[in-house]
């Protein structure tokens, strides 16, 4: 961010049943830019159509083990997040402290990118997982998504080993980073 530019007013909330509509194309959009450069396109667009069509992300925002959070500059959707309680880290990829909430997905639109949106969406990331009773949060990435790499780690996220990601034929390593919250 440049001296001159000022970082955004971000706005973040709760997503609700009713912003599926919004999110599923929004998450689809920032994934594929996300990862198309290095990717097959059929099997990204088959892992996208099941991942974020719109009763997927209905799905996703009214479970119980969901928290989905949503990111706004200016009214409009910036950047998204989904914690999940019903998923354990990878037995050998230990998270810290004695009770880790998954944090399965993480985006920001490109355009937001270094603008300031990533923290604070992750700030509020920290506040539900402490205000769900949670010490620690885990999450994977691919290995070769170098910019999330560093900015996780520039959050306090430490690697702690390795899964798989199948995308069509292909298996991708990712790495399992892990953090305990203060």
């Amino acid at each position: 961010m440049s001296q001159t530019e000022s970082a955004p007013s971000v706005h973040i909330r709760a997503g609700t049943v009713q912003d599926a509509e919004q999110l599923s194309p929004f998450a689809r959009r920032v994934f594929h830019a996300t990862f198309a450069a290095d990717n097959d396109p059929v099997a990204l667009g088959a892992y996208m159509d099941g991942a974020f069509n719109v009763a997927r992300q209905r799905e996703e925002l009214s479970h119980p083990a969901c928290t989905v959070l949503l990111a706004y500059v200016h009214d409009a959707l910036a950047a998204w997040a989904l914690l999940r309680d019903d998923v354990a880290p990878p037995n050998d990829s230990p998270a810290p402290g004695a009770r880790p909430l998954y944090l399965n997905r993480f985006y920001v639109d490109h355009a937001w990118h270094g603008r300031g949106v990533a923290a604070a969406l992750m700030t509020a990331v920290h506040e539900a997982t402490r205000a769900r009773g949670y010490d620690a949060l885990w999450l994977s990435t691919w290995e070769r998504n170098t910019r999330a790499i560093r900015f996780y780690e520039r959050e306090g996220f430490a690697i702690v080993g390795t899964t798989w990601f199948q995308l069509g034929e292909e298996l991708q390593r990712d790495y399992v980073l892990a953090r305990t919250l203060d």
